[in-house]
């Protein structure tokens, strides 16, 4: 027997069980990876709370990094004992044990902790995505991008001044402000205190940017379209304040012949092939400490505390990212 998180009716941190489930072998195509440590994101409370739907009872989580216990058949990557990370499987990774599609399993080189991998590999991948494929940033480019010293956010003020661009990050308050720019972010915004928009004006003296990288949603919407300029593009990839709604159209002509985008990982990331690429292409960051990978003592939740890791995510307390550690 081992143990896992699973909620039987959606609802708020309340709604998830730890309990007992026996682990079954692996089908063709998956491998079995004894979690050492599961990376908490945003979208787990999307999928809690049904805003993204799932069959009940359901496990949760998507992410984490471990030890290959089992292999299915047709898999020739990955082999027993292999030190692995993966994001985007099956729900299940809140998990002492997880079968996942082998497809969705990178190995992970030494010298990378677990900790490390599972921390990274989802918001890694993102910023990758983001970066790289949905809008191609280049050095010396002004943009912004909410939530700069969430998990994602971190990860992407480092992403940024490794290429050279310079990455204005909204925030909640000082201490958040002075982590994002201790990661490199260029300037923050404080939209406790500022206007973003008016102060995304102010910081590029009238020019606005030409893209937004917008994870928070219905808050922020009106906000990031007013900072591009003529023909920029939003880029929504989440909903921390819920989902944008009911949008005329025409608002995009009106604040200057907009694009808007609603990406996801699943839309860039679909192959073994692409997801060696982009993996390989955030280990050599984290490799070579242009992305630095630390999480806090106190957002490391024991397995059997994970209605306690959802609370304190929620309550946007956390900066950074958070980690459920089995057996711990």
């Amino acid at each position: 027997m081992a143990k896992r998180i699973q909620f039987s009716a959606t609802g708020g941190p309340e709604v998830l069980e730890y309990v007992d489930f026996e682990p079954k072998d692996p089908a063709a195509g998956e491998v079995q990876v004894e979690n050492k440590a599961i990376g908490i994101n945003y979208i787990d409370t999307y999928v809690r709370s049904g805003l993204y739907p799932a069959p009940l009872p359901s496990g949760l989580g998507s992410e984490a990094a471990g030890v290959v216990t089992k292999v299915g058949t047709g898999v020739s990557h990955i082999k027993v004992g292999d030190r692995v990370v993966y994001a985007q499987s099956s729900l299940g990774a809140y998990s002492e044990y997880h079968n996942v599609p082998a497809q969705k399993v990178a190995v992970l080189p030494e010298g990378i902790s677990f900790e490390q991998a599972a921390a990274s590999f989802l918001k890694g991948l993102t910023v990758q995505y983001l970066f790289r494929q949905t809008h191609k940033i280049k050095a010396g480019d002004i943009f912004l991008f909410h939530a700069a010293a969430g998990g994602v956010g971190l990860i992407a003020s480092q992403w940024a001044k490794a290429l050279g661009a310079k990455l204005i990050g909204t925030v909640g308050s000082d201490e958040k402000a002075a982590l994002a720019k201790e990661a490199g972010a260029w300037a923050t915004i404080n939209y406790q205190t500022e206007d973003i928009a008016a102060r995304v004006a102010e910081l590029t003296q009238g020019e606005k940017v030409s893209v937004v990288y917008d994870s928070v949603g219905k808050s922020t919407w009106l906000a990031s379209l007013d900072s591009l300029k003529r023909h920029g593009l939003l880029v929504s990839f989440g909903n921390a304040s819920g989902p944008v709604k009911d949008v005329d159209l025409g608002i995009l002509n009106q604040k200057g012949s907009l694009f808007v985008t609603r990406p996801s990982l699943n839309g860039y990331i679909t192959t073994q092939e692409e997801l060696a690429a982009a993996s390989e292409e955030l280990f050599s960051l984290i490799a070579s400490d242009a992305i630095k990978v630390d999480v806090k003592d106190a957002q490391k939740f024991p397995l059997s505390q994970a209605r306690r890791a959802h609370e304190t995510l929620e309550s946007r307390a956390t900066t950074g990212s958070s980690l459920l550690i089995p057996g711990s």
